[in-house]
């Protein structure tokens, strides 16, 4: 049995459909808010049981885990946008961090595998980005701090205690149940759908440039991406790369909406942004290829015309 920690979450939710296909059995654990999207509705309580908890308490942990005898461990819990204090932050991902590693040693685990992020490679002056890069030791956000710290301290426990640990990098995540709206495509198509105006308030630097570029990842493909890892044997490396393997341009992105929705009102600013930012900012994914058998399948084309489709039928 495999529990995923903040399983009824956007990529929990599709990691834990990866892995329905690939014969396995998932416990999804939540913390306020329980989700039965179609994807997985019909296999709870067959393959599928989901638990309340807060990863800050070891306690509840250890008795979900002992109950439906788990015997290997994704980690994906993460505080959400907007978290209110500096402290909250520090608790839910450090000692969360803590109790899953101290379950994982308790229980023997296969594997446990942790979410880690793109935004560790922040700094860097260009891509594509390998995971042997030498990174920054400085943070600008708290996504790339505690992710760091994520992998410099689990692959530490890893060593003292010989557990199987194992991590993930990605980049621009987007798709099907994506709720937080922080995403430039997440905006794009759900303004397409709903016939209103693309809005970037909040975006970091105001309104985007047509011709900025990133590595947008869809999430399927991440979830494919996570259940190859997660499965596999006989690696070489402890951290993996998982994104789309090319860079994306934002006015490319805007021309795959308006194929499928052609008054899409979306208003990005002409040229790219004037601030220096990296160049080529995409994910290499060579040794996943070698390593995982990691093949991404969604071009954004693809991506958009799926996500689109199903917010006609599931508006958010």
């Amino acid at each position: 049995m495999i529990l995923i920690t903040g399983g009824m979450g956007f990529i929990g939710l599709h990691t834990a459909r990866k892995f329905l296909d690939a014969g396995q059995s998932v416990v999804l654990t939540y913390h306020n808010t329980r989700r039965e999207p179609d994807i997985i509705k019909d296999e709870i309580g067959k393959r599928v049981f989901p638990e309340q908890v807060d990863v800050i308490d070891g306690a509840r942990l250890n008795e979900i885990a002992g109950s439906h005898k788990v015997d290997s461990i994704v980690h994906l819990v993460a505080p959400g946008f907007g978290t209110p204090s500096v402290m909250e932050d520090y608790r839910t991902n450090l000692m969360g961090l803590l109790n899953v590693l101290d379950l994982s040693e308790r229980l023997g685990v296969r594997r446990l595998t942790l979410a880690s992020s793109s935004q560790t490679y922040l700094g860097l002056p260009e891509g594509p980005y390998r995971e042997d890069a030498f990174l920054p030791i400085d943070s600008r956000n708290a996504t790339e701090a505690f992710k760091k710290a994520f992998e410099i301290l689990g692959f530490h426990f890893a060593d003292r205690t010989k557990i199987d640990i194992r991590a993930f990098r990605v980049r621009g995540v987007w798709g099907p149940l994506y709720y937080s709206m922080v995403n430039i495509p997440s905006r794009v198509c759900h303004a397409a759908v709903k016939g209103t105006e693309a809005d970037f308030t909040g975006v970091p630097g105001g309104v985007p440039y047509e011709d900025d570029e990133t590595d947008f990842c869809y999430v399927k493909d991440l979830a494919q991406g996570i259940v190859q890892l997660h499965m596999a044997e006989n690696l070489t490396q402890r951290c993996y790369n998982l994104g789309s393997g090319e860079t994306v341009h934002h006015k490319r992105l805007i021309n795959a909406v308006r194929e499928i929705v052609p008054d899409a009102k979306i208003s990005m600013q002409p040229g790219s942004n004037p601030r220096p930012g990296p160049k080529n900012p995409v994910l290499d994914l060579s040794k996943s290829r070698e390593d995982l058998g990691y093949a991404p399948e969604y071009k954004v084309e693809r991506g958009v015309a799926e996500y689109i489709d199903w917010l006609k039928t599931h508006p958010q």
